[in-house]
């Protein structure tokens, strides 16, 4: 692997090169020459099915290369999101999150703790000893309350923060089980942590694809010992 290459790009090299070889092999003549030395159409069924199956090889690709772009790289402890909180009324706050490649956006969130969730992408052999990096995705930012019962009857709020309609890789490999075999996408992460007015976090991923939380400044930090955190 060629280090800061992402695995998107790969595949979709792969991708192109399937669809012009089986452009080629589907729609080329592929016959004798004439008298002009033009080649004549003729029907090779191997010649044309072989075609076909490398196109549909390259929209299966492509459908996996733009899925996996949507995740992000994880070679180290990394920032992945900041979250500021006002609260508004009694177990209401409003979460400021500011995340990878998007503007600041406010979420109205209900409960005691405020959870976010990432999906993980974790590879298998022999793609893990070719030292691939895994990547993350972050799904969804939800409120929580420390009592479950609270959590039954109380009302939830619940934000999606991945792409919508986009290809999941879970979906595909469900699909497609013999196209993704060094993907392990079955796991998910999440992390919470108490609400309280003025509070500041940072969310971080680890290498090892764990979601964590810190407190971004100290009277943030001095307000979780005193609650216990």
């Amino acid at each position: 692997m060629i280090e800061g290459v992402a695995p998107s790009v790969w595949i979709a090299v792969v991708t192109i090169a399937a669809l012009l070889i089986g452009f080629g092999l589907f729609l080329g003549r592929g016959g004798p020459r004439d008298a002009r030395g033009r080649r004549q159409f003729r029907l090779r069924p191997m010649r044309r099915l072989v075609g076909l199956l490398l196109l549909a090889l390259a929209c299966v690709s492509a459908m996996f290369a733009v899925t996996l772009y949507q995740f992000f790289r994880l070679t180290a402890d990394e920032p992945v999101a900041r979250i500021v909180l006002r609260q508004q009324a009694p177990r209401q706050f409003v979460a400021t999150a500011e995340l990878p490649g998007k503007a600041p956006e406010d979420y109205t969130l209900r409960g005691d703790e405020w959870q976010i969730d990432a999906r993980m992408v974790r590879w298998r052999l022999p793609a893990l000893l070719a030292g691939v990096p895994p990547l993350y995705r972050l799904e969804r930012l939800s409120g929580r309350y420390t009592d479950p019962a609270a959590d039954q009857s109380e009302p939830r709020t619940v934000y999606a923060l991945g792409p919508a309609g986009m290809p999941d890789l879970g979906a595909l490999k469900q699909r497609f089980p013999g196209w993704l075999p060094f993907v392990d996408v079955q796991y998910g992460s999440g992390a919470y942590m108490p609400m309280f007015d003025g509070a500041r976090y940072r969310v971080f991923v680890d290498p090892r694809g764990a979601l964590f939380i810190r407190p971004e400044d100290a009277a943030t930090q001095d307000a979780l010992k005193q609650r216990g955190w």
